[in-house]
């Protein structure tokens, strides 16, 4: 659980108040992610506090630079950043943990929350509201053009999705529906393989083959 900053409280699931001292805390880079402020002010605009982003770089393998609101502590990553992010903060996951992954959703989805579609900081249209990973519990705004805004509290889910095994889980599910996809197509009547037609106009293949065996099977009978 994570702790107020200012007081040492701990902070409930879903928020980054202190309910003794109503500090705000960084919860998702607090102790997670070094890091330092590079602008203190962008072009960017903050879709819960409508002020200016501040761009701060992330001391990883390969330093990456994110924007940040300094009141609410929302992030904002380009296309493919929340990727890397992932990959650098958590690895060696070999395992999934279904039931350890429905208690993080379960802790950390907001009950009861109220649906807003937020503006994108850079183009200000509305965004598209993704469920992350599909069982990640965390419903991200999303930008097709710009990338993603989190909340705060949100990578901290995130991250705790991966590391007991979310991403796994996702590719596992997403490689049962291609193989499901594979096997009705195969199945289907009508395959290009047995209804394909020969040089001469004939039926190949094995169409062919099981009219000839059809044929064979009449002249039987008959004589």
């Amino acid at each position: 659980m994570a702790r107020c900053t200012s007081c040492s409280a701990p902070l409930p699931a879903n928020t980054n108040c202190c309910n003794y001292c109503n500090s705000r805390s960084d919860v998702d880079l607090h102790a997670k992610h070094p890091y330092r402020v590079e602008k203190s002010a962008t072009h960017r605009i903050c879709p819960n506090c409508d002020k200016p982003l501040q761009t701060i770089r992330l001391k990883m393998a390969d330093p990456l630079a994110i924007e940040r609101c300094h009141t609410c502590f929302g992030l904002f990553f380009d296309r493919g950043e929340i990727e890397t992010v992932l990959q650098s903060s958590v690895s060696n996951v070999f395992d999934i943990n279904r039931e350890h992954i429905d208690n993080i959703n379960k802790d950390r989805y907001p009950k009861q929350q109220k649906i807003r579609y937020l503006k994108c900081p850079d183009c200000r249209k509305h965004m598209n509201r993704v469920n992350f990973g599909q069982r990640s519990g965390v419903v991200i705004d999303q930008c097709i053009i710009h990338g993603i805004w989190l909340d705060s509290g949100e990578l901290t889910h995130l991250l705790e999705w991966k590391k007991a095994g979310g991403q796994l889980l996702q590719q596992e599910q997403a490689a049962d529906l291609e193989k499901q996809r594979q096997q009705q197509q195969n199945a289907l009547p009508g395959a290009a393989s047995d209804y394909s037609f020969n040089s001469n106009g004939g039926f190949s293949g094995t169409v062919e083959e099981s009219l000839l065996e059809t044929v064979a099977r009449l002249l039987d009978k008959l004589f």
